[in-house]
């Protein structure tokens, strides 16, 4: 893991904690932060909220339930919206606070469904 994606991780990994209270984190380890919530889906796994990995040239973050609420996300940024990857995913290359803010406001939408739920 380079340096720059460390510092990155280091940045990212605190805005999912902060909205994961009273969820299950099934893996923190240097680059990967998988957070699920504890109810169990149909195979009797825990669901999905969210996750922090390194990857090759990006960390990337995941949302998981913007795939069965995608209206969550109609209100982004344009800068927030260039880092989006497919419905759940949103990549970055470096930090950048004033998106990473805006992401915090989406996680803290997501976790009132996921509550809701």
């Amino acid at each position: 893991m380079s340096a720059d994606f460390d510092e990155l991780f280091q940045a990212l990994r605190p805005l999912l904690l902060a909205h994961a209270d009273g969820l299950l984190v099934t893996r923190d380890a240097p680059g990967d932060l998988v957070v699920r919530t504890p109810a169990v889906d149909a195979k009797g796994e825990p669901g999905w909220f969210g996750t922090v990995t390194v990857k090759k040239s990006y960390v990337a973050v995941h949302l998981l339930p913007l795939y069965d609420h995608p209206a969550l996300a109609e209100d982004l940024s344009l800068g927030l919206t260039r880092r989006r990857q497919g419905k759940t995913c949103f990549n970055f290359k470096r930090v950048e606070p004033e998106l990473f803010e805006e992401l915090s406001e989406l996680m803290a939408r997501v976790r009132r469904v996921v509550d809701a739920a």
